[in-house]
C-alpha cells in the first residue's frame, strides 16, 4: 500500500481504500493467520482440555480438530469481505444492523477485543519474564505494551510484512515444540490417569476451539480491505482458512502434549526445562514476537472501532493515522490496567470470558454472513455506509431482534461457572449454546427480513 510521501504509517483509516491504493495477493493472508497463532496463548486453549474439562489427550486432539475446522469456516468467509468492499468489518455492520444499530455490535466488539489483548499481553509478559529472570514483572508489561503500540502506529503494511518475515522462524519454532515434548514423553503421546473422554469435556473443548476462530470475525476482513476488488474469493478463502487452522491445531495440541504427555504445567517456562538452553530461548522468543504479532491485531482493531463509533456521530469526519493513534495509545494504556487484574487466577478467568464471549459473538456473525451471501450477495452501496439518511437507515430491526434473540435462545443451553441454564443442567452441563445460536440465529433473520416491510431499497431490491 501507499503511505504519506514523508512517514511510512499507515495514513487511512476506517475509509474506503481507493482501487489505486489497493495492493498484495490472497496468500499474503496466510502468513497474518498462521503467525497469529504462534503464541503462549494458542498453547493455553490446549491445556484447557486436560486441565479444565478433563479430557483425555486422544479426546482433548479431536475436539481441538473439530473445533477449529468448524470456527475457521466462520472467519475465512468473513475474510473474504475485505477485498470486496475495501472497507473495515465494523464500518460494514452499518449495512446490517444500521446507523446507529451497528453501535450495539461495536461496543461488544470493543470490549471483546480490550479481553483478548489483556489477555494476550499477560502471557507476553511472562514469556519475556521466562527469558530474562531478572526483569520485573510490571516493567515487562510496559515492554509488550509499548512494542505493541509502536508497531500499530506503523498500521497495515507494517503488520502484514512482519508476519510475512516471521513465518518461516514460526514454523520452526513449532516443530521444535513438537519434538522435544515428544521426546520429553518418551516418544509417545502418553496419558493421565486424571483424564478421560466425557461428552461435556468433548462439547466443552470443541466449542473453545471453534470460538477461538469465530472470536477473529469481527476484525478480520481489516487485514483483507487492501487487496485488489478482483481478488478471487475463493482465493481469499482458503488462504485466511488455511493459515488459521494450520496455525492453532498443532499449537493447542502441543498445549494439551505439555501437560498430559511431558507431565507440566503447559506453562511457557516448561519449554525451558525440556529444551537445550539455545533451543529453548530461540522458541521462548518466538512465542514472544508471536504474542506481540496477535497484540498488535488486538489493538489494531479496537482503534479502528473506536474510530467508526466516534465517526457515527460525526458522518463528515474523516479520521487520519494520528487519530488512530491517539485512540490506539488510549487503549494500550486501558489493557495494560486490565492486564494486571488479570493476571491472577488466569486460566478461570480467560475461560469464562471466552465462554461469555461465544454467545455474543455468533448472532453477529451469523447475521453478517447471511445478509452479505445470502441477502445483500455482496452487492453494498459503500458511500450509505457513512449516511444515516441513504441505504442503511438508523436501525434495521431484523438484524437487532436476531442479535438479542439470538443471545436469549442461547442462554438455556449455556453451561459454565457464571451461569448454566436449565437445558444444559438437565444435560449434566453439556454446552451446546453455540450450535444453537448458528441454527436459530440464521432461520430467524432469514425469516425477520422476508417478514419485515422496513427493509432498506438497497437490500430490498438485492433480496428480490
Amino acid at each position: 500500500m501507499k503511505t504519506t510521501d514523508s512517514s511510512l504509517i499507515e495514513d487511512l483509516t476506517i475509509q474506503p481504500v481507493p482501487e489505486e491504493r489497493r495492493t498484495g495477493t490472497a496468500r499474503h493472508l496466510f502468513s497474518v493467520w498462521f503467525g497469529v497463532q504462534i503464541m503462549p496463548l494458542t498453547l493455553v486453549m490446549g491445556v484447557l482440555g486436560p486441565t479444565v474439562y478433563g479430557l483425555d489427550i486422544a479426546s482433548t486432539i479431536a475436539a481441538i480438530v473439530l473445533g477449529n475446522l468448524i470456527g475457521a469456516v466462520f472467519m475465512a468467509l468473513h475474510s473474504v469481505q475485505g477485498s470486496k468492499l475495501g472497507v473495515p468489518q465494523m464500518i460494514q455492520a452499518r449495512g446490517q444492523f444500521g446507523m446507529y444499530g451497528s453501535l450495539l455490535v461495536l461496543v461488544v466488539v470493543i470490549l471483546m477485543y480490550l479481553g483478548f489483548l489483556a489477555s494476550i499481553i499477560v502471557l507476553a509478559r511472562d514469556t519475556l519474564v521466562a527469558l530474562v529472570p531478572a526483569l520485573n514483572p510490571s516493567l515487562a508489561l510496559v515492554l509488550t505494551t509499548g512494542l505493541t503500540l509502536v508497531a500499530v502506529i506503523f498500521g497495515y503494511e507494517f503488520i502484514h510484512r512482519l508476519n510475512r518475515a516471521l513465518l518461516v522462524l514460526f514454523g520452526i519454532a513449532v516443530i521444535l515444540i513438537a519434538v522435544f515434548t515428544f521426546q520429553a514423553a518418551g516418544g509417545g503421546p502418553g496419558t493421565s490417569a486424571d483424564t478421560s473422554f466425557s461428552v461435556i469435556g468433548f462439547l466443552g473443548m470443541t466449542s473453545i476451539a471453534a470460538t477461538w476462530q469465530i472470536a477473529y470475525a469481527p476484525y478480520v476482513s481489516d487485514y483483507s480491505r487492501y487487496l485488489p476488488a478482483a481478488t478471487p474469493s475463493r482465493e481469499a478463502f482458503w488462504y485466511t482458512y488455511l493459515g488459521a487452522v494450520v496455525g492453532a491445531i498443532p499449537v493447542m495440541t502441543l498445549g494439551a502434549l505439555l501437560v498430559t504427555a511431558a507431565g507440566g504445567d503447559g506453562s511457557v517456562a516448561q519449554l525451558l526445562d525440556i529444551m537445550p538452553g539455545p533451543i529453548g530461548v530461540f522458541v521462548l522468543v518466538m512465542l514472544f514476537l508471536g504474542a506481540i504479532d496477535a497484540a498488535v491485531i488486538n489493538l489494531y482493531g479496537p482503534s479502528l472501532c473506536t474510530l467508526t463509533l466516534m465517526q457515527t456521530f460525526r458522518t463528515g469526519w474523516k479520521p487520519g493515522a494520528f487519530a488512530r493513534n491517539l485512540v490506539a495509545t488510549c487503549t494500550a494504556v486501558i489493557a495494560f490496567m486490565v492486564a494486571l487484574l488479570f493476571a491472577d487466577n488466569f486460566l478461570v478467568n480467560y475461560s469464562n470470558f471466552i465462554h461469555f464471549l461465544m454467545c455474543l459473538l455468533i448472532p453477529w456473525s451469523i447475521v453478517n454472513l447471511v445478509d452479505y451471501y445470502m441477502i445483500a450477495k455482496g452487492q453494498y452501496d459503500i458511500a450509505a455506509f457513512s449516511d444515516v439518511n441513504a441505504g442503511y437507515g438508523a436501525f434495521n430491526i431484523p438484524a437487532l431482534a436476531t442479535y438479542i434473540l439470538g443471545f436469549v435462545i442461547q442462554m438455556p443451553f449455556m453451561s459454565g461457572d457464571f451461569f448454566t441454564g436449565p437445558v444444559a443442567a438437565a444435560m449434566n452441563g453439556v454446552d451446546v449454546s453455540w450450535l444453537v445460536g448458528s441454527v436459530a440465529s440464521f432461520f430467524l433473520y432469514l425469516a425477520l427480513v422476508r417478514l419485515s416491510a422496513k427493509r432498506t431499497p438497497a437490500l430490498a431490491a438485492a433480496a428480490a
